[in-house]
């Protein structure tokens, strides 16, 4: 029972973090290939202001055929001065298993593409 303020405070602490990541504006572009029991994903895409960091790519679902991903990234902090103009962001990731095609959503489009070998 000692350690559970510890814990919340820790939870607490992280959630901000972690829900400030928001998806990309669009993806343009994506390359999915896969050796042994990884899936490689390369995505581009772009951003509407300057000063989002840290783009990733976040897994949501994988039933063995198609692959479901969120192209994420930091938004800037409101106090922050950004320019207005789209900005091209990229990520690269590698997921266990396997799956036949994967399809990636970002804020205004989706692409879907077959995973090559």
């Amino acid at each position: 029972m000692k350690f559970f303020p510890v814990i919340a405070i820790l939870l607490l602490s992280a959630a901000p973090a972690l829900a400030a990541d928001k998806r990309v504006f669009r993806i343009d572009g994506l390359i999915a290939t896969r050796k042994g029991g990884e899936v490689t994903l390369q995505a581009k895409g772009a951003v509407e202001t300057g000063g989002w960091s840290k783009p990733r790519l976040h897994l949501i679902h994988n039933d063995g055929h198609v692959m479901t991903v969120e192209f994420l990234a930091t938004p800037p902090p409101p106090e922050m001065t950004v320019i207005d103009g789209l900005v091209p962001v990229a990520a690269t990731a590698q997921f266990r298993g396997r799956a036949a095609s994967v399809h990636v959503q970002a804020e205004e489009n989706e692409i879907t593409s077959q995973v090559l070998r």
